[in-house]
């Protein structure tokens, strides 16, 4: 049977599970489409997998964020300017999108070397690692 799509295109689309052996992991292939002449048994293919839909909260991580996550992590340096203060008198920095640094001890117009301590969705807490970077 020739695929219409020419030697690249689908061949055929169905449902598997990814499963463990000792010399690695194996998507078997339905007999069915050996039978029907769409694939042939020794050949070579190039296979895409596509992650399943999963309703509930029972989804995949890896499946892609709704929302914008932060753009730092726990355990990160990042170099930042202090442009503002805070209610209690901690430096702000902004990054990426806005995204607030709050640094304890840090002063307006100081460029420092912080260490991402926490990570919340709309901001996260740097210690200062090393002031005044310039």
């Amino acid at each position: 049977m020739t695929n219409p799509d020419g030697p690249n295109g689908l061949r055929c689309l169905f449902h598997a599970t990814v499963e463990a052996t000792d010399e690695g992991y194996v998507v078997e292939v339905p007999a069915t489409e050996v039978e029907r002449g769409t694939l042939a048994v020794g050949e070579v293919y190039r296979v895409a997998l596509l992650e399943r839909e999963v309703a509930g909260p029972a989804r995949s991580r890896a499946s892609p964020p709704k929302e914008p996550q932060p753009p730092v992590e726990v355990g990160e340096i990042r170099y930042v300017e202090i442009e503002d203060l805070g209610k209690q008198g901690d430096g702000i920095a902004r990054v990426e999108r806005g995204y607030v640094i709050i640094v304890p001890g840090g002063s307006v117009g100081e460029r420092v070397k912080v260490e991402i301590a926490e990570v919340k969705p709309n901001f996260a807490v740097g210690d200062l690692v090393e002031e005044r970077f310039d």
